[in-house]
């Protein structure tokens, strides 16, 4: 088939937005996938059609406000909004109860919508048609597909800002795969920059670079820990490491224009920094943008223990709301207000303790002040009824600004003591009496 057939076809299936979200029926269930794959013009003009929908429910994950489907319908007898894994935006539409959270693990992105979940429509951006009659997910790849194979009736909306991300599989969708598109002007993406690392983030950051060998793999979070740990990396003596993550940064970036950055030494996808998603500023978009260095794939590979496992040397680091004395983690949530999702935690968790030589960290401040500027310890003696992330049999190290422990193999004691050593000087003598009280704290413990 030539280019021509291909551009005939794109003109047989374009539609106005209004022409394309007017399949949308009460009841359904519509997409938005993930990040920048939300559908700017459609999300508009699917809200111009409240008044006359009911009950229509929406995914998404990760999305930038605005999103007008959530904004225009207080009521949610119009439109319903859910989130896999919240934004800063989500959160605040959570915090409004314009936003439903849904408990996942992203390495069963592919299984729910395969086995349990109904997709009426999906309405998703993606880059420009290329001459084989392709369009690319783009830093959407990591749950484009398996939403769009699920779907009854599939839109595309050409972005023509997207980056086109080179993939393992699944990065792209067929033009005979599609059944409508739509075209329209878009805003550049914001330059989505980074807070500049705390000093605590840095002490931390150069408590676990100790842990980290060259040629390491190296997944981390988002956020400012994160960042700090790209930069001190970046500065450090480290050399031929690798990426393999759900959630590619800009501190990944740091480490590629420090040199630091090669995926020489990965036992799968040797020579490239393998991620799911990307999220961060137009520089990182400009650097995965036809890079034959990196590759996208679908999270039910990137995120999966057993390819995770395979990896030597693996390092997964990332963060926490909470943790308590027995070693549970709360990531999530503060108390039972949504902050973001289990995301890839605990995927990462087992999947790097598998590994040859692989370590999972999971790090947080040892204190934090709430509104009224009191201070408290991010260490509690007992989760009661916060929401837990990861369990205690799965915790791995965990590091604050005071230290880094080892929670594999611990009894209760051993594990109290731990955590109390790297708590707050402050609050330490009130955890041990807490320990104590519930029996994890041996007479001979050290005080």
């Amino acid at each position: 088939m030539t280019y021509e057939y291909f551009l005939e076809e794109y003109r047989r299936k374009l539609r106005t937005p209004e022409e394309a979200v007017s399949v949308v029926k009460d009841g359904d269930w519509v997409d938005y996938t993930c990040s920048l794959g939300k559908p700017e013009i459609l999300d508009r003009a699917l809200a111009k059609r409240r008044d006359e929908l009911f009950d229509v429910k929406i995914r998404g994950n990760l999305i930038s406000g605005p999103i007008a489907v959530a904004e225009c319908d207080e009521s949610q007898e119009h439109f319903t909004y859910h989130s896999w894994h919240c934004s800063a935006y989500e959160r605040s539409l959570c915090d409004r109860g314009l936003c439903y959270y849904i408990p996942m693990v992203f390495h069963n992105n592919a299984a729910y919508y395969e086995y349990f979940l109904k997709v009426n429509v999906v309405m998703l951006s993606v880059s420009p048609m290329d001459r084989h009659g392709y369009f690319n997910y783009s830093v959407n790849t990591g749950v484009a597909a398996p939403i769009v194979r699920a779907a009854d009736i599939v839109i595309v909306e050409i972005n023509e800002n997207l980056p086109k991300v080179r993939g393992g599989y699944d990065e792209c969708i067929h033009i005979s795969d599609i059944d409508y598109i739509v075209e329209g002007e878009h805003e550049p993406y914001p330059d989505m920059l980074m807070p500049e690392p705390t000093a605590v983030d840095r002490k931390i950051a150069e408590l676990i670079i100790p842990y980290i060998v060259d040629g390491a793999t190296l997944q981390i979070g988002i956020g400012s820990m994160p960042n700090a740990l790209g930069d001190i990396i970046a500065e450090s003596d480290l050399k031929d490491l690798g990426m393999h993550t759900e959630l590619c940064s800009d501190a990944y970036l740091k480490m590629y224009l420090a040199g630091k950055l090669t995926n020489k030494y990965k036992q799968i996808d040797r020579g490239k920094g393998v991620f799911g998603c990307a999220v961060g500023s137009r520089n990182l978009y400009d650097w995965i943008d036809d890079n034959p260095g990196v590759a996208a794939y679908p999270l039910e590979y990137v995120n999966r223990p057993g390819v995770i496992g395979e990896i030597d040397n693996m390092v997964s680091i990332n963060s926490c709301v909470a943790v308590d004395l027995y070693g549970q983690v709360a990531a999530e949530s503060a108390g039972v207000r949504q902050i973001s999702g289990t995301g890839g935690q605990l995927d990462f968790l087992v999947g790097a303790s598998a590994s040859k030589g692989g370590k999972a960290f999971i790090c947080m401040s040892s204190v934090y002040k709430d509104s009224k500027g009191v201070v408290h310890s991010r260490i509690h003696p007992q989760f009661n009824g916060d929401i837990v992330t990861s369990p205690r049999s799965q915790v791995y190290f965990l590091a604050t600004e005071y230290g880094v422990v080892n929670l594999e193999g611990r009894s209760t004691w051993e594990r109290a003591e731990a955590l109390v050593s790297i708590a707050h000087p402050d609050f330490r003598d009130e955890l041990i009496r807490e320990a104590e009280a519930r029996k994890i704290w041996r007479r001979s413990n050290r005080r």
